[in-house]
């Protein structure tokens, strides 16, 4: 028979063990199980969109910006005037499309119409084969991506999203 003693003992030792398991000490050997990536963050996403954004303005165009960090969460979204609402959809689509395969979405879309094996990524409904998605590389890493719909077709949306990222990446980091 369970008394309420041993059910507060038996509570108490698996919050012990969560915590043992959640947290282990250092050089214990489950390290190797645990992995740090690096991603996106909400200020560097904050910067390559409006730098996209202003890329676009600054060629008569509006657009709409999405960035996704490494695990094609949306973690910016910025919309100019006037852009129709089905963009952006498609700018989301876009970044994950870059993210999900470390490619240009532009490049991709060109594989996909030369090479018959690849024709079906037109059938996976989160892929978006259209120019305007990059992903977004730190020591040649993949940490995000971007993607850029409405500002007068693909070649100018990925202009737009290759000047944004280069503009975002550069600028210096906020002081604290």
């Amino acid at each position: 028979m369970e008394t309420s003693q041993g059910r507060a003992g038996i509570a108490a030792l698996a919050g012990f063990g969560m915590c043992l398991v959640a947290n282990p000490a250092p050089g214990a050997q489950n390290n190797h199980l645990i992995r740090q990536q690096r991603t996106v963050s909400l200020a560097l996403a904050n910067r390559i969109a409006t730098a996209t954004i202003d890329a676009c303005r600054a060629a008569g165009r509006p657009a709409v910006v999405a960035v996704v960090d490494r695990g094609g969460n949306l973690v910016a979204l910025q919309r100019g005037d006037d852009i129709g609402p089905h963009n952006t959809l498609a700018a989301q689509k876009k970044a994950f499309t870059a993210l999900s395969t470390t490619t240009s979405t532009g490049l991709l879309a060109e594989r996909a119409s030369a090479d018959p094996a690849s024709r079906n990524l037109n059938t996976v409904d989160t892929l978006l084969l259209l120019g305007g998605g990059l992903p977004i590389t730190f020591d040649r890493e993949v940490v995000g991506a971007v993607g850029v719909a409405g500002s007068g077709g693909s070649a100018q949306d990925e202009a737009c999203a290759t000047k944004g990222i280069a503009a975002g990446m550069a600028a210096p980091s906020a002081k604290r």
